[in-house]
């Protein structure tokens, strides 16, 4: 039962608005029917999961086919600049009559060669000279010896050492001098 001041929807004393009406229509549906709206949301939700989800494991593989290539070709530039210097070697092996000043000057050219494909491919000398800092990240200290120099500074270079984009490939090996 009403009371007198609650009124009944649809009485006189409140009229119905048809455009209140309609939201609550659409919404009222049966068991049934929001059953299969949501069944046919989680469709779309599996199917778009699964594009997702087969799209990343598509990056995934290029991915690392593109690492494999780089990985692969990477020394591909490195090498084409070494060819030079082995046809020079070569070149230098078949003379058979050449001068030992003909031999030194082609020796050299090819070492030029090689500090050029060096350089060109970011391989860069380590090679300090006398006085010098020791830096152990740069410099294998292969002995202290008595040297009228400040203490732990480079006295002599017996092999240089290289770099690759900032990376130690060979240290140097130095002699350092000792603390007096």
């Amino acid at each position: 039962m009403s009371t007198a001041q609650e009124p009944q929807a649809g009485s006189a004393a409140e009229p119905l608005d048809p455009s209140a009406a309609a939201p609550q229509a659409g919404s009222a549906l049966t068991p049934e029917q929001q059953l299969a709206e949501l069944q046919a949301r989680h469709a779309e939700v599996s199917d778009a999961y699964l594009r997702a989800k087969a799209e990343v494991e598509n990056i995934r593989r290029r991915s690392e086919e593109d690492i494999s290539k780089a990985r692969k070709f990477a020394i591909e530039s490195f090498a084409e600049s070494l060819l030079p210097v082995r046809d020079s070697l070569e070149a230098a092996t078949a003379l058979t009559a050449a001068t030992p000043e003909q031999m030194l000057e082609g020796v050299n050219a090819t070492l030029r060669q090689l500090a050029s494909a060096l350089e060109r491919n970011k391989v860069l000398e380590i090679n300090p000279p006398a006085g010098t800092k020791f830096d152990p990240h740069h410099h294998q200290a292969i002995s202290m010896v008595p040297a009228e120099q400040e203490p732990n500074t480079v006295v002599t270079v017996l092999q240089k050492g290289y770099l690759i984009a900032d990376r130690v490939l060979r240290p140097a090996l130095v002699t350092v001098a000792a603390p007096r």
